[in-house]
């Protein structure tokens, strides 16, 4: 299955570091997810409505579990779906399980609100 039609692209552990600390964008919205996970396809299409509303501001990648354990693990994740947002490439929230869309957008236009009035 390509993702290139995808909205959100999935990353591979061995360019994770880059996306999270290389993007242009401040704000980086993780979503890790599986194939098999029926929660994490309730959280894809709220995925790409953030990657749309927050274009140019905020980036948007999905991480498969089951091929990148170890970024898994890393962050002490357990359960999948889990949403984890990083501001210049540090975690700064983490949502897990199925969320409404306010909860994303929120969390994102935050941690926005902040890069924004630290820039001026």
């Amino acid at each position: 299955m390509s993702t290139d039609t995808d909205i959100v692209a999935y990353v591979q552990e061995s360019e994770f570091d880059t996306v999270l600390n290389g993007s242009e964008e401040k704000v980086v919205v993780v979503d890790f997810t599986a194939t098999w996970c029926g929660p994490c396809r309730l959280i894809s299409p709220l995925m790409d409505q953030l990657a749309e509303e927050y274009k140019g501001r905020a980036k948007v990648v999905k991480v498969d579990v089951d091929s990148n354990k170890p970024i898994f693990k890393r962050f002490g994740l357990r359960s999948i779906p889990a949403v984890l947002i990083f501001k210049d490439g540090d975690l700064a929230e983490t949502i897990v399980g199925v969320s409404p869309y306010e909860q994303f957008s929120e969390a994102v236009q935050k941690l926005l609100e902040v890069v924004s009035s630290t820039d001026s």
